[in-house]
This record gives structure tokens, C-alpha cells and sequence, in this order.
């Protein structure tokens, strides 16, 4: 079986793992259900206490810190799981409940219940009627006279 020649292709593979993108380390889920936004974001080996959620103005940051081992005699073979501090930012809309986010972690995922706001929630809009007649003017639309030109 022949091989195509790519020069760029070992390029390409040397700096995708070199210059990984910065939500790499922060993979996200977000969906709507029932009447909220959910945001699971995967956070594996990251102390929990270094997890910090804000919210200012529209815009929610998740940062969170992993920490490397440390060990003097340790001789790294392969080294790909990302360490350090990461950091996320989504921009809220304006019919979410920005002050009723929950966040809980479990099982290296933080979870995020974002609330839809009560003014942005579909609501049903009534219609009233007069009995079946129609109101022109403060007349009757059957004693309305019609107009002439």
C-alpha cells in the first residue's frame, strides 16, 4: 500500500501537541434542560479547594488549578496531561438568572445549573373578545355606518 507525501503532516503533529488551545484542559458540555442552562466542564485530578466560579457583569470564568508531580527523582517517559492553572470564560445572555448559578463537583466534573430568568421564560398571552362583536369607535361594528367617498 503506497503512502501519500505530506511534508506538513509531521509539522502539523509536532505543534498540535505543542500548542495546545486553552479549553484543551477544559473540555465543556453546555445544553438547555427544562428551564436551565447546564455546563459540565471536565476537571479530572484537580483539587476542588482550587476551584473558583465568578460572575461579573455577563460573564461567568471557571479557573481551576492542577498540580504537577513534584518529585526529584522522577524521569519523565511521556509527559501529556496538562498542569497549572486554566481558565474559562462564557458570556451569559441577558435571560439568564445570573444570581441563582449552582455549582457542584463530583467525580472530576464541575457542574454548572445555570437558571433561565423569569422575564426571558415563554409565557401564554390571553385574548379577549366582546361577545363576538367587533368594537369600532365606541360603535357596534353592525351599527356602523359605512363610509362614503
Amino acid at each position: 500500500m503506497a503512502t501519500t507525501f505530506d511534508p506538513f503532516r509531521d509539522l502539523d503533529r509536532m505543534l498540535t501537541g505543542t500548542f495546545r488551545p486553552a479549553t484543551a484542559a477544559m473540555p465543556m458540555d453546555l445544553f438547555r434542560t427544562g428551564e436551565s442552562f447546564v455546563a459540565k466542564v471536565d476537571l479530572p485530578g484537580v483539587d476542588p479547594s482550587s476551584i473558583d466560579v465568578d460572575v461579573e457583569d455577563r460573564t461567568l470564568t471557571i479557573r481551576a488549578e492542577r498540580r504537577e508531580a513534584t518529585d526529584e527523582d522522577v524521569q519523565w517517559l511521556s509527559h501529556e496531561r496538562p498542569s497549572g492553572t486554566f481558565a474559562r470564560q462564557l458570556t451569559l445572555g441577558y435571560g439568564v438568572a445570573s444570581d441563582r448559578i449552582e455549582a457542584e463537583y463530583a467525580d472530576g466534573v464541575l457542574t454548572l445549573s445555570i437558571p433561565v430568568a423569569e422575564e426571558a421564560k415563554p409565557r401564554k398571552i390571553s385574548v379577549s373578545h366582546t361577545g363576538g362583536q367587533r368594537v369600532i369607535s365606541g360603535e357596534t361594528a353592525e351599527s356602523a355606518e359605512p363610509a362614503h367617498a
